[in-house]
């Protein structure tokens, strides 16, 4: 075959970096992330795990432990790695069962910001992005909307503030996220 062998290979190496595509050994961008499964209803655990398997392409058997802030109720924490997006895809996921309460965040990597979602039955779905640090970050166009309904008296304006940093969802959680204090955490890999 022609155009094969080392020669080409190093060809395709001296020439990344300065404009053309790397085509050998590139290392995919990943993230890492936690899911925490703050309350779910014990017929749906094995479904919560296979809908988690199918996001990360790996089997999932997940520690279940009761959870003390709503009896009948178990719960359940694993970290995870996966590519960015993976936190969202999981949120998505999960978000057609009523019954269960969740967080999902996502560490910042290179190629994307943080995030964090937080599901309960009674608020839905929250969605934020996060920094480096784990600070919410509003982009400046939500901040503008929530200060003109407040401008036209339709809301306070701490109270729209309030619901772009996810207070209503944190102050519902509060309750299950201390009951699971000690909990083990558990790492998985995406299969990429």
């Amino acid at each position: 075959m022609s155009g094969a062998g080392p020669a080409r290979d190093r060809q395709v190496l001296e020439g990344a970096g300065h404009g053309e595509p790397r085509t050998a050994r590139e290392v995919p961008v990943t993230t890492r992330g936690v899911l925490f499964v703050h309350s779910a209803p014990r017929a749906l655990c094995p479904h919560v795990e296979w809908a988690v398997a199918g996001v990360l392409g790996v089997r999932v058997a997940l520690d279940w432990i009761k959870q003390p802030a709503s009896p009948g109720t178990w719960r359940a924490e694993f970290s995870w790695q996966g590519e960015p997006g993976a936190a969202s895809k999981l949120a998505s996921a999960l978000r057609g069962w009523h019954m269960l309460r969740f967080e999902v965040t996502a560490d910042p990597c290179a190629a994307a910001e943080g995030e964090r979602y937080s599901s309960t039955p009674g608020l839905g779905i929250f969605h934020a992005v996060t920094g480096m640090h784990g600070d919410i970050l509003i982009p400046e166009d939500r901040l503008r909307a929530a200060m003109s309904r407040s401008a036209r008296g339709e809301s306070e304006l701490e109270t729209e503030i309030a619901r772009l940093l996810g207070k209503p969802w944190d102050d519902e959680l509060e309750p299950f996220r201390y009951a699971g204090d000690g909990a083990p955490v558990r790492w998985l890999h995406q299969v990429v």
